[in-house]
């Protein structure tokens, strides 16, 4: 079964010590159990228990420290990463956090050739720390051309005065990654002014304001004043700084579809086993035609979440220099598949209804912390933006690539931390999205492919104008059309490797056809779509092809079954 199920965890994994830190963190949430998690959750302590337990069992040094860094199990494997942040999910997102911006706060620093710092890093990973991302700031965000974060020169270092704000794990990191400016670098001299350094939570001259949030997370806003930076301190200058910031995220905001899989996986035990045993009306609930469609649909849209990210971790595995297609995937995790999350928990939600707001329930949380998903680490209109640039090449300049087999082996994944420039985001090419469908004869693929090249008709005869393409609104359609398109891509890649059935493919692109549909309807109603433009879209719009006998297949053999597979223990 694709689907995590901890009570019956019996997955291959290439070495003893990453079945072990999975077994580990499972054994550690089903100990805790389902009544101290949520009264935990409602509560909000400080989750000191699972830091000192990943800590005690050293979870985080061996996960988070690329190999030659630290100990000799220690290595950066995105593949086990994959699962890791899937369970982690699953128990709860705030648990999930805690090690996210960890992530996040280390990518500075292992892409450093400080090697003191990197030193640090690991001494404070083995010692059970975590780290915190000084990236945004109250006023601009994530706007890193604007921080006001300043480094004022002093005697032979630098004195750094500002405020950062909404930086998680700030009340207990051990290297908080802070990223600002020098106050008398050339500004015009290729981003010579910003800087990358290593502060300390715990200084005297690092003030802890307070949580932004009323969560078991700390996110924090703290101010540094006159907080004395060295040389030493320092992770990177200028545009490396830039490079580092950016390149950082590349690598953090994929972990945000993990979350989101697993949230989505819990509540769907939870709901199809409450759902399934409770009777309405003299029938059970699961009888009704409508919520039975909510079951098949959520089911088969939760599948492909996890197919997508599944297949994107191997071409982030894959990547280099010459290979940079994982700078369009990774996107799409972090922006298709937490926003198909929420479309996920809606549908289930819908199906149990009033049960979903019940204190007893892990559904309660995960309708909450669902949302949060897609927007973190860029919201969706930023992410559809960014793949936006792919969007030429990736129609009509395709290139030959090796093929990309499953990159499940136990390795270090060393160019995550040697991504280098940021730019040339629009050089990249990809492989022909055409061979993913070769050989697929069913027939909601092919009406899905069919909605493609009428897609890619439009873009070759009717494109969109500069002044369409400045549209927030004009833009987020047509990015959803193709966000779209390289979702079907890897889903049907990825169906072959891990052999998915016929039966759950067509049901999976049941919804993909309608979907494409929708936000063909979206780009036709934009008021500067053109007459050509909405010609296109109009041949868009399908109906997709329904099969009942399929469709009960799907309910009996794959969804149905799920009904008290797993429920935590209390």
């Amino acid at each position: 079964m694709i689907l995590l199920n901890p009570k019956s965890h019996d997955r291959p994994y290439p070495d003893e010590g990453s079945r072990e830190i999975m077994r580990k963190t499972i054994e550690f949430f089903e100990t805790k159990g389902k009544k101290k998690l949520l009264e935990d959750y409602y509560d909000r302590p400080w989750y000191a228990d699972f830091v000192e337990f990943v800590g005690r069992e050293r979870i985080f040094a061996s996960m988070c420290t690329p190999a030659g860094e630290g100990a000799a199990d220690a290595r950066w494997d995105t593949w086990r990463i994959c699962e890791f942040a899937e369970i982690l999910g699953f128990y709860g997102l705030q648990y999930w956090y805690v090690w996210q911006v960890s992530v996040l706060g280390l990518g500075p620093i292992w892409m450093t050739g400080n090697e003191g710092l990197r030193k640090r890093a690991s001494e404070a990973l083995e010692s059970g720390g975590i780290f915190a991302f000084g990236l945004s700031e109250k006023s601009h965000g994530a706007d890193i051309y604007s921080t006001d974060m300043v480094l004022t020169r002093d005697g032979e270092g630098w004195r750094a005065n500002g405020r950062k704000y909404y930086i998680g794990n700030g009340n207990e990191a051990a290297i908080v990654s802070t990223f600002g400016r020098f106050e008398d670098e050339d500004e015009d001299e290729d981003d010579d002014e910003y800087v990358f350094f290593a502060a300390d939570s715990q200084h005297e001259n690092y003030h802890l304001i307070q949580n932004v949030v009323a969560s078991q997370n700390y996110v924090s806003e703290y101010e540094l004043r006159d907080y004395p930076v060295r040389e030493e301190d320092i992770l990177h200058r200028g545009r490396e700084a830039w490079n580092a910031a950016l390149n950082t995220v590349n690598v953090g905001k994929y972990n945000l579809g993990w979350a989101s899989i697993g949230i989505c996986t819990h509540a769907l035990y939870e709901a199809i086993s409450h759902a399934h045993n409770r009777k309405l009306y003299g029938m059970r609930v699961t009888d009704m035609s409508h919520v039975r469609r909510m079951f098949v649909e959520g089911y088969a849209r939760l599948v492909a979440m996890k197919l997508f990210a599944l297949r994107a971790a191997d071409y982030m595995r894959a990547a280099s220099s010459e290979d940079r297609r994982y700078l369009l995937y990774n996107p799409m995790v972090k922006m298709k598949v937490t926003t198909q999350g929420e479309a996920v928990i809606d549908l289930l939600w819908d199906a149990i209804a009033a049960r979903g707001f019940e204190k007893e329930t892990y559904f309660s949380q995960a309708a909450i912390d669902i949302r949060a998903l897609p927007k973190l680490e860029g919201t969706v209109h930023v992410n559809i933006a960014l793949i936006a640039k792919f969007m030429p090449n990736y129609f009509f300049n395709p290139t030959e690539y090796p093929e990309i087999a499953k990159q499940d082996e136990a390795r270090n994944d060393d160019f995550l931390f040697h991504q280098g420039s940021t730019r040339g985001l629009g050089q990249i090419q990809f492989h022909d999205y055409h061979g993913a469908f070769e050989g697929v004869d069913l027939p909601n693929v092919r009406l899905f492919l069919e909605q493609t090249e009428i897609f890619r008709k439009m873009l070759e005869s009717s494109p969109p104008g500069p002044d369409q393409m400045k549209e927030v609104d004009f833009l987020l359609a047509g990015g959803e059309i193709f966000a779209l398109v390289v979702y079907a891509q890897l889903i049907l890649e990825n169906s072959r490797i891990y052999g998915i059935t016929d039966d759950l493919l067509e049901q999976i692109f049941e919804f993909m056809v309608s979907d494409i549909s929708e936000h063909a309807l979206q780009l036709l109603s934009q008021p500067s779509s053109t007459e050509a433009q909405m010609e296109c879209c109009r041949e868009m719009i399908r109906k997709p092809r329904h099969d009942s006998d399929r469709y009960t297949r799907v309910w009996e053999q794959q969804v149905e079954v799920l009904d008290g597979a797993y429920a935590m223990n209390p």
